[in-house]
């Protein structure tokens, strides 16, 4: 995948020339610094040390604030080139002006099925795309993710990228450029100029290249080339002589005394970056490594050491000398010092202002210094000793550790990578790619807000960081206080004794100093880091360096400047890189860990319902494929299994490299302009490395990892002359590019885009796998994870859920490597352990027990432990070469350090003898696997991976040992086979082979089923391909065909061809066999005349014949003879048997199929059955449907059948039955009812229940049963007496089921209100939710026992629902009780209760009988026929009023009744009315003697003789007929229904007349009470009703009575005359006002009521006169009295004459006694005065009616506006 390479934190990448349009010169908008000059090469002599001020402005290394709080505008997605999209570029054809002449890479379009699954498809094109090393994807059309990422929080930062310093050959030149003139400046001689040859400026780094090719100066000199050189040179040869003379005079003044000192300083610079590399700088993983110095200096190396030499030639030759120290002073990494200006002055072959290639930028571990300490001139004591100066590069010792590898953790800042490395983690991994689950302290914990730390170059041993540098000497480790003057290097800062350089400095110099590393120069190399950006300011960015950098470049014409294609910029790029003298910069944003930034595609963790989110494409999901290995990698690794996003401008590059572990890699452009890319296949990768090697061996000297860096480009040009194929592509929006394992590859950006690229593993990558983990070892580089790891968690199957065979084959030759290489490195290392401890015990006398063989003993110093327990990955890395030592891991218990096998004993860890590490003195050996281990892992995965071999071997074995194998054998074969999940190319000729077999077996197993019933199961084998169906004659032939004889011995024919064995074949020939014999057999029986034991053995032969399964000529004679066998006896035998006509006709039919003879016996027999048969059938059915039955008649019939055995139908004999049977069960329960009902004991009789169900099955029969007419006379009977029993309650004209409905709920109301135990007299309680009324001062209560029952109102309830309070009594009433409805009463109003005012009607449902009358009829229920089912509930009822009739006749008593008793005669009176019969005495004698002792009324209350119900009668069926037409007189009705409606008259007049009783039972006189007191009775029926003080309508239901001193008002009334005087309103009689309690006074008059004159007229005793019948007025008032009543109409009749009422004037007397709207009972209420008792007892009944009222006139609202929309419709 493309990843950037390593960088500093503020690496200035120059050159020298001219500095071209620069993407830097535009400051970073997201960190908000101030822009600065662009990159380029500034010759300021001052040293003073300024903050390091990068073009895009100052960045400290820690942001202020995280980069997540940072808001930006979102960057427009339609503004870029996106997949689908109008402005997105068309896949153009093969271009034909590729620079350099390079062939494309393959592009591949899959198809939506082949897209479907990745590593099939990549299997699929890999053989031709992996020759090109890569290949570009085009998904299809319908594939287009959308992107995830929020670009108003998305930020990051970049790195910037000289393009002229990537060029390998052009960063070399810088280099030695530069350090030649140090060397000059520092030596006396400024070159501040390069030499001119024949008017140009003379390259001295070309000139020295080419003396190097043609063998050295001296060779040169000799064979006079120099005229050659000057040509190659591009120097005209005009003068050769002249020029020959230039160029060596400037060779041996510039060159040679720099290439001199070069070759004595270059061995000890090179040791000392060995020592801090840690190793040997050529790639060699020796046993034995370079030994570390005491002292960082070429003095310390052994004499025969080239470098030892070397330096003894330095000092030979410079005279001087250095000073030996026994102090090892290792050196340490430190900060970077801030970039300082060079005072070399020489001027540059273009612009007289040279820039180093490195200028200005500082190493890669060396972070930058926080902002206030690098303001200041002293140097910070974290710089780097080889800090750059001023126009100089900076070598950077790059002592990061093995943080080496393009996958690295992103820091907060560079500095922190210092820390960790500080920190004493020298082989620590602070910047590793790995991503650590739980390694959350190493993980950027804010989106946005990291950078990647850059690649960084190998290991190098850390600096002491603890002193600032300048204040000890870089050699010795001693400061100047022995009185040693320090040196300060110009450009590093690092301070050296005089004594301690060489040669040795005596004179301190006044000139710039250069240490010898400086001069020489380390190689190190990186990119700066840039600017802070979001998406749509780096797209700003980028679009105003393109527009700026072509704008001059591009031709014009009349239109304007030519569009830039593809290949304007591709050909723009390489020149820029290729140009040593026009400097350009830009930036790149690479290696963005999608971990904290986000990954462009969906994730399913933010989108789960985004279907791309689990797409097998998403690079979030590509590496842990199922068929990808590192699923089998335990942790995260950002950038090899997590995605890295890339975000490039024109012109940014990522150089040549291969992915890491020689991984594929997949890198998917979401949007943006063009990326091209350029491969080499793996075959051509030595090839490439060694040309990189010969184009820049300098870089290589000092960085043989230089290619893992991806800092370094070579032109493919230069690649091509070197043999290296060299293939490009360009990926564009949507586009996916795949690199393949080994390839290198590079490539830049055309413009603004955003990249995403992540690696993945199929199978084929292992080998490539390992050879790069051993590539890694070889440069002494960390992996990103262990390989050895990866292959045993694959081996044991705990990533994958288990081993399988595809796993295997490729990790079987895997685990067969690390298993030799791992035991024999033990071996050795044991060898070599049990070599010296041999040696040293024979040495002693003693007998060595070596732990690692397993021995026990105390004699041997190593600790060897096995323990397979993970730790964390720093803790098992080698210290040397970096390996991960997962199985083995050597331990030093003094430093720490860990080494692997390889390493172990021979790398110096500590300051232990080479024999004690090996003896294992102060070091351990742990084993993580054992070597048994080891062995049954490998063992146990070859044996998965053999498993197809091994099947297949078992496979030919079985077919060469046996000729005809046998198919018991082939089918475990084959299901072993199929249980293995891998294909076996053998595997389908066997299934194929036993499938044959199976079908013969099959189809032979048919007829060798012995079972009839498995002929018709087997339709498996006789329709392999086709279904039965029934009655098609095709298939039945074809059945037939099937089951001939001739096929079983076509089946053994078939199993001898097939060549197999298997018991079905002797199985199948002795069934052959068998049905020869049983032909034999059948022959001679069909032959022979039949017998008595025909049938017998005919069934015993043929069911041998049927169990052959075949179909036998013999056998359908065979079956024919024993079916007529059958059918004789079947019918001999039913020949005395009741039969149905179906089952003769189906004999008769059978025998006429068998060929039975017409004549024959049972035949004619059968047929005169069937005629008698269907004779009888047709007379029962004409009695059974006759209008009458004729029982005998049909008892008759039934008889015959029996008799004669004659064959009916089923369901004509069952009705018959039927009939009979009701009609005999009917007469039995009938003849039994009257016989019980005629007995003596009235219990004994039936009830009457039982009586009526059987009278209603009676109706049911055609005829009834005799006794049934006296039966129902006693049945009616009974009636008529429980018809007199509703008519006592009130319920003439319900059903008579109510009657004991309508008693049992009289009992239980009776029961509350007679109960004589609980309810007891007692003072008014107040209901629980109410508070006590105040006491009445007019009488005082006893105190209210707790014991008592509280129940109230008539019906002597518990509180329920709205409660109203009388005025008088305090006694607390239901409103439902006494028909109040809820909104009628007010707070304030005052109420008098029923008991109180005998004029207030109480509302009754029903009518109360007397108790007298219910005894009575009680008397007559001995005399009845049945036992009524209402006996026993009516004598609880008259039982209980009894008790209680008896319980209060003390208080009853006229003589003892007193004043003090009211109370109580209140209280009982109260129970009385509450009940549902009456106690006509007991209630006339309470209302007397309260009026008497407590008066309300004015007159006192009339006798009651009955109790009638209050309820609104229903309207009759003509009332409802009138209602219905809107009409008030029949005679208006219409014709079609007027005949009706005097029908229902008639019968309305007759039935009053009927049912009519007087009206008026009014006393005449006074009547006496019990105690002698006369009192006025008012008439029931008066059309004067009392009035009831102390009710108001229209407020709350639950009122309260006023209570107080003025709450008894003025109850006296007395006459004043014959006429009431009433208030002015209607209603004031019975609601007062709470503020005037004053009731109003009922006016009677001395003469006779009202009420009473009209009883006196209708009986004749009036006087006529009173009426002045003389006047018109008169005569119609008499008329009106008359006519409410039948007796006044007759009287009317006698006085006026018959024709009264016809005449004009008279009243309608057709609708009398019927009720009408103001008179709802029809007892002559109607006036004004009366309506007030109609709207409390009649409106607003309960709630349940209004909301019946409401539904109703919704619905009839709803009619009506339905029918005016309908109306509406229609005229529309």
């Amino acid at each position: 995948m493309v990843s950037g390479p390593s960088a500093s934190a503020s690496s200035a990448v120059g050159g020298t020339g001219t500095t071209s349009a620069n993407a830097s010169t535009r400051a970073s908008p997201s960190a908000g610094a101030p822009a600065t000059a662009a990159s380029g090469s500034g010759t300021s002599a001052s040293k003073s040390k300024i903050p390091q001020v990068n073009s895009n402005g100052y960045h400290p290394p820690k942001a202020a604030n995280p980069l997540s709080s940072l808001r930006s505008p979102p960057l427009d997605l339609s503004s870029v080139e996106r997949r689908g999209q109008a402005i997105s570029p068309k896949e153009p054809t093969k271009k034909k002006n590729r620079p350099h002449d390079i062939q494309e890479a393959p592009t591949y379009y899959p198809t939506d099925e082949e897209w479907k699954e990745p590593f099939q498809y990549i299997k699929k094109i890999r053989p031709e795309a992996e020759k090109y090393g890569i290949c570009k994807i085009v998904p299809p059309e319908s594939w287009n993710p959308d992107f995830a990422i929020d670009t108003e929080r998305f930020h990051f930062r970049t790195r910037k990228q000289a393009l002229n310093s990537v060029q390998g050959t052009n960063r070399a030149n810088n280099t030695y450029i530069d350090g030649l003139t140090k060397y000059h400046k520092q030596h006396g001689t400024n070159l501040t100029r390069f030499p001119f040859v024949d008017k140009k400026p003379l390259d001295l780094y070309r000139l020295k290249k080419a003396v190097d090719a043609r063998g050295g100066f001296d060779k040169v000199c000799k064979q006079k080339k120099w005229a050659e050189i000057g040509r190659d040179l591009g120097y005209s040869g005009k003068i050769m002589s002249s020029l020959s003379t230039s160029l060596k005079n400037s060779y041996q003044k510039y060159l040679v005394p720099y290439e001199e000192y070069l070759l004595r300083a270059k061995p000890g610079v090179h040791h000392q970056l060995e020592l801090e590399y840690g190793g040997p700088l050529t790639p060699s993983p020796a046993p034995s490594p370079m030994k570390r110095s005491t002292v960082h200096t070429p003095l310390s190396v052994r004499g025969e050491s080239p470098a030892r030499n070397a330096t003894d030639a330095l000092q030979a030759t410079m005279n001087g000398h250095s000073k030996d120290s026994d102090v090892d002073t290792p050196m340490a990494d430190a900060s970077p010092a801030p970039a300082q200006t060079s005072s070399g002055g020489f001027t540059a072959i273009n612009t007289q202002s040279f820039t180093a290639v490195n200028s200005g930028f500082v190493s890669v571990n060396r972070p930058l210094a926080p902002a206030a300490e690098s303001m200041n001139t002293t140097p910070n004591k974290y710089s780097t000793p080889l800090a750059s100066s001023r126009n100089t590069p900076d070598y950077r010792p790059s002592s990061l550790g093995p943080a080496a590898l393009k996958r690295q953790l992103s820091c907060e800042s560079l500095d922190s990578a210092n820390k960790d490395c500080s920190a004493g983690q020298d082989d620590g991994d602070p910047g590793s790619r790995r991503s650590k689950r739980l390694k959350k302290d190493t993980v950027p914990n804010v989106a946005g807000s990291h950078m990647s730390v850059f690649r960084p170059s190998a290991p190098r041993t850390p600096r002491d960081e603890t002193a600032t540098p300048g204040e000890k000497c870089e050699q010795c480790g001693k400061g100047s206080e022995d009185g040693n003057f320090m040196l300060i290097c110009d450009s590093c800062d690092y301070g050296y004794h005089g004594t301690c350089v060489e040669p040795q400095i005596t004179i301190k110099p006044n000139t710039e100093w250069n240490c010898p590393r400086c001069l020489v120069g380390d190689g190190n190399y990186g990119f700066e880091e840039g600017g802070l950006y979001s998406l749509k300011q780096f797209q700003e960015k980028a679009a105003e360096f393109k527009q700026s950098h072509f704008e001059k470049r591009m031709p014009s014409d009349q239109f304007g400047h030519r569009p830039v294609t593809e290949e304007d910029v591709e050909q723009e790029f390489w020149r820029l890189v290729a140009d040593l003298e026009e400097n350009c910069t830009v930036e790149y944003g690479a290696d963005i860990h999608c971990t904290t930034h986000g990954s462009g595609f969906p994730t399913i963790e933010k989108n789960p319902d985004n279907p791309y989110s689990t797409d097998p494409w998403n690079l979030n999901l590509l590496p842990l494929h199922p068929d990808s290995l590192f699923r089998h990698i335990k942790s995260d690794i950002s950038g090899m299994t997590v995605p890295w996003v890339y975000v490039g401008m024109t012109f940014s590059t990522f150089c040549w490299h291969s992915e890491d572990h020689y991984a594929y890699s997949a890198n998917y452009q979401h949007f943006g302009a063009t990326k091209t890319w350029y491969g080499v296949p793996a075959e051509d990768a030595d090839k490439f490395e060694d040309a990189m090697k010969e184009a820049v061996p300098e870089l290589f000297e000092t960085q043989p990892d230089l290619l893992f860096q991806l800092v370094t480009l070579l032109p493919p040009e230069q690649l091509k002359k070197a043999g290296v194929r060299v293939y490009a592509l360009d990926q564009r929006a949507g586009q996916f590019v795949i690199t393949f394992p080994k390839a290198y590859h590079a490539g830049f950006n055309h413009g603004f885009n955003f990249n995403e690229a992540v690696n993945f593993a199929p199978s084929d990558w292992e080998p490539f796998g390992l050879e790069g983990v051993q590539r890694l070892q070889d440069f002494r580089r960390q992996p990103c994870f262990s390989h050895d790891e990866l292959l045993w968690t694959a081996a044991e199957g705990v990533t994958s859920g288990g081993l399988t065979i595809q796993t295997a084959k490729w990790l079987a030759p895997a685990l067969e490597q690390i298993q030799t290489r791992e035991l024999s490195q033990r071996k050795v290392f044991i060898d070599k352990h049990a070599f010296i401890a041999d040696h040293i015990a024979k040495s002693s006398g003693q007998v060595h027990s070596c732990a690692l063989l397993g021995q026990t003993g105390e004699s041997c110093p190593i600790v060897c432990k096995t323990d397979d327990v993970d730790v964390p990955e720093e803790e098992y890395g080698c210290s040397f070469c970096k390996a991960f030592t997962y199985l083995s891991r050597f331990i030093c218990l003094k430093t720490g350090k860990v080494l692997c096998l390889l390493h172990a004993g021979n790398h110096p860890c500590c300051d232990t003898p080479e024999s004690d590490r090996y003896l294992g003195r102060d070091h351990a050996l742990y084993i993580r696997k054992s070597d048994e281990a080891i062995t049954s892992t490998y063992k146990k995965v070859a044996d998965k991976a053999r498993m197809p071999e091994a099947w297949e071997k078992k496979y030919e074995k079985l077919l060469d040992d046996e000729p005809t194998p046998s198919l018991k054998s082939m089918r475990t074969l084959l299901s072993e086979g199929e249980k293995i999940p891998f294909e076996l190319p053998s595997l389908p000729i066997l299934k194929d082979f036993v499938e044959r077999c199976n079908q013969w077996v099959e189809e032979a197993t048919n007829y060798t089923v012995r079972k009839q019933q498995n002929r018709r199961k087997s339709e498996k084998a006789w329709q392999i391909t086709t279904r039965k169906s029934v009655g098609n004659a095709a298939q039945d032939q074809k059945e037939r065909e099937m089951r001939n004889v001739s096929n079983i011995y076509s089946l053994l024919e078939r199993a001898q061809q097939i060549g197999f064995d298997c018991p079905e074949i002797a199985q199948l020939q002795e069934r052959a066999d068998a049905i020869k014999s049983f032909q034999e057999s059948a022959r001679r029986i069909i032959s022979s005349p039949g017998d008595a034991q025909e049938v017998e053995a005919l069934e015993e032969l043929l069911e041998d014949g049927q169990s052959f399964n075949v179909d036998i000529p013999e056998l359908e004679t065979l079956m024919r003879r024993l079916e007529q066998a059958r059918w004789n006896a079947r019918a001999k035998a039913n020949k005395r048997v009741l039969m149905t006509l179906d089952e003769v006709r189906e004999l008769i039919s059978e025998g006429e199929r068998l060929d039975i003879q017409p004549y024959d016996d049972l035949m004619v027999y059968y047929r005169e059955q069937l005629s008698n048969g269907m004779a009888w059938e047709a007379k029962a059915k004409e009695l059974i449907y006759a209008e009458s039955v004729h029982y005998p008649q049909l008892q008759a019939l039934s008889d015959k059948a029996a008799a004669n055995f004659l064959p009916v139908s089923a369901e004509t004999l069952a009705k018959v039955d039927q009939i009979l049977h009701k009609q005999r069960e009917a007469h039995r329960q009938i003849v039994d009812l009257n016989e019980r009902s005629k007995r003596e004991d009235y219990h004994q009789r039936p009830k009457y229940s039982e009586v009526a169900e059987i009278m209603k099955k009676v109706e049911e029969l055609q005829a009834k049963p005799q006794g049934t007419l006296d039966l129902e006379k006693e049945q009616k009977r009974h009636e008529d007496w429980m018809r007199k029993g509703k008519k006592l309650f009130g319920k003439t004209n319900a059903p008579l089921h109510i009657l004991k409905s309508h008693m049992d709920y009289v009992y239980e109301r009776n029961k509350s209100c007679f109960d004589i135990e609980r309810d007891r007299p007692r003072v008014p309680a107040e209901p629980a939710s109410r508070e006590p009324s105040p006491d009445g001062t007019s009488r005082i209560y006893a105190p209210l026992d707790e014991a008592d029952w509280n129940v109230f109102c008539i019906c002597r309830r518990t509180e329920a629902g709205m409660m109203i309070e009388c005025e008088m009594c305090h006694e607390w009433y239901h409103g439902k009780c006494l028909k109040i409805a809820r909104g009628k009463v007010k707070d304030e109003d005052k109420y008098t209760c029923p008991i109180c005012d005998w004029r207030l009607r109480i509302p009754r449902d029903a009518a109360r009988p007397k108790l007298e009358d219910l005894m009575q009829w009680r008397d007559e229920i001995p005399n009845l026929p049945f036992q009524p089912e209402e006996a026993e509930v009516l004598n609880k009822i008259i039982d209980m009023a009894q008790d209680f009739r008896n319980h209060i006749a003390a208080f009853c008593n006229p003589v003892l009744s007193q004043r003090s008793e009211a109370e109580t005669q209140r209280f009982y009176l109260r129970k009385i009315e509450g009940a549902e019969i009456l106690l006509a005495h007991e209630t006339n004698f309470f209302r007397q003697e309260l009026h008497r002792w407590c008066p309300v009324a004015p007159n006192p209350p009339p006798v009651l003789e009955s109790s009638k119900s209050t309820r609104k009668p229903r309207p009759t069926k003509l009332q409802k007929m009138l209602a219905q037409y809107g009409v008030d007189d029949p005679d208006d009705l219409p014709d079609e229904v007027k005949g009706k409606a005097n029908s229902l008259k008639r019968k309305q007049q007759n039935a009053a007349e009927a049912q009519h009783t007087p009206a008026n039972h009014s006393v005449s006189g006074m009547s006496t009470s019990p105690r002698g007191t006369t009192y006025a009775y008012y008439s029931r029926n008066s059309s004067t009703q009392p009035q009831t003080p102390g009710l108001s309508i229209g407020s709350n239901a639950h009122s309260h009575a006023a209570h107080g001193p003025d709450a008894g008002s003025a109850h006296g009334h007395h006459r004043s005359g014959s006429n009431v005087t009433m208030d002015p309103s209607p209603h004031h009689a019975y609601f007062k006002d709470p503020n005037h309690l004053v009731s109003p006074q009922l006016l009677i008059g001395d003469h006779h009521s009202v009420s009473s004159f009209e009883d006196r007229l209708v009986q004749g005793s009036a006087d006529l006169e009173d009426l002045q019948l003389h006047t018109e007025e008169g005569r119609r008032k008499a008329l009106e009295i008359f006519s409410r009543t039948e007796t006044g109409r007759r009287r009317a009749e006698e006085i006026f004459g018959p024709d009264v009422w016809h005449n004009p004037g008279a009243p309608n007397v057709s609708n009398r006694s019927v009720p009408t709207p103001n008179d709802p009972l029809g007892i002559g209420m109607g006036n004004e005065d009366d309506s007030m008792f109609i709207n409390l007892v009649n409106e607003d009944d309960d709630e349940e009616s209004e909301r019946r009222k409401a539904a109703e006139h919704s619905h009839f609202e709803n009619m009506e506006v339905g029918r005016h929309e309908m109306e509406s419709s229609v005229e529309v």
